[in-house]
């Protein structure tokens, strides 16, 4: 029998405890190891993308979010440049190490956060505008993808925005064979509350499923179950027609997972067809065509706040 090396012995324990973690969202930090997942650690930082698990004390869990690292609509003085046309994140940087770029009247330093509505900036001297919050309802078209670089050429939603409101962010997403309502804005704490599962923003799903769907699939559609990033379950479902081989349902979410409708389904037996996201948040499709857009109301951006 041949024994093991330190080194060796040190390697296969590593690697145990990299085959513990099996699920993305929620994992332990592991000393010593860089990468335990196919999204990696953020940068810098030991800690993986997602939602993650602290000890504290003996054996107590506190879970600590870091979907968003923003606080509120503040950002990062050189991510604001560039969301400006300043060149790149570094770049920027460089333009505020140079003493080039002013907030308030005040000589800005890197790590400084600017709320790009209110904060009077200047780079050379020149003030930039400030920027006018967009809140936007397109229509996704089948075929489309929700991704700002697609590398195999497909057709993207945000072709489908207005090019003269600057920069602007998808509020979730829909895969390439779904269609239906997104919302777009330049907004970074109106899409911090849409797409963050503490606020359980509702989302209404028209969908034809193939075959029978009886009561007991609706039930169980509403009691819910495993996929691989947890739990996924409907908080209402509403039986609305029914065709020779299909049936139409209206379907009603409180958090998004990839692909979670279309999965809940194939759990069950039942194939999607055809899926469309008709609201958001009490925000409706209504009568807009595939590829069309529109403005949110003031009264339609209030109900999104939570506001009356």
């Amino acid at each position: 029998m041949t024994r093991r090396t330190n080194k060796q012995v040190k390697r296969v324990k590593q690697v145990k405890s990299v085959k513990q973690v099996k699920r993305v969202g929620s994992v332990k930090r592991v000393k010593g190891v860089k990468r335990v997942n196919r999204d990696g650690f953020i940068a810098g930082k030991r800690w993986v993308k997602g939602s993650v698990r602290r000890r504290r004390g003996k054996g107590d869990v506190v879970r600590k979010s870091i979907f968003n690292t923003e606080s509120g609509n503040e950002q990062r003085l050189q991510k604001v440049l560039a969301a400006y046309g300043f060149g790149s994140r570094r770049q920027c940087e460089e333009f505020i190490e140079q003493g080039r770029v002013e907030v308030d009247g005040v000589v800005a330093s890197l790590g400084v956060r600017v709320d790009r509505f209110k904060s009077e900036i200047k780079v050379d001297g020149e003030r930039l505008g400030r920027v006018k919050p967009v809140y936007i309802a397109l229509f996704k078209p089948k075929g489309y993808v929700c991704t700002d670089n697609d590398l195999r050429g497909r057709p993207r939603v945000i072709d489908l925005a207005p090019v003269n409101y600057g920069r602007l962010f998808l509020v979730g997403r829909l895969d390439m064979d779904s269609e239906g309502l997104i919302l777009l804005t330049n907004d970074g704490a109106l899409a911090e509350r849409l797409t963050h599962p503490r606020y359980a923003v509702p989302k209404v799903y028209r969908v034809q499923v193939a075959g029978e769907v009886t009561g007991e699939v609706v039930e169980r559609v509403c009691e819910g179950v495993y996929l691989a990033e947890g739990f996924a379950k409907a908080t209402n479902v509403v039986i609305r027609g029914r065709r020779k081989q299909s049936t139409i349902l209206d379907l009603t979410l409180a958090e998004g997972k990839n692909r979670e409708v279309r999965r809940l389904f194939a759990k069950l037996g039942h194939k999607v067809q055809i899926l469309i996201r008709i609201s958001v948040g009490g925000i409706k499709l209504g009568n807009m065509l595939p590829g069309e857009w529109r403005h949110l109301t003031t009264q339609e951006i209030n109900k999104l706040y939570g506001k009356k």
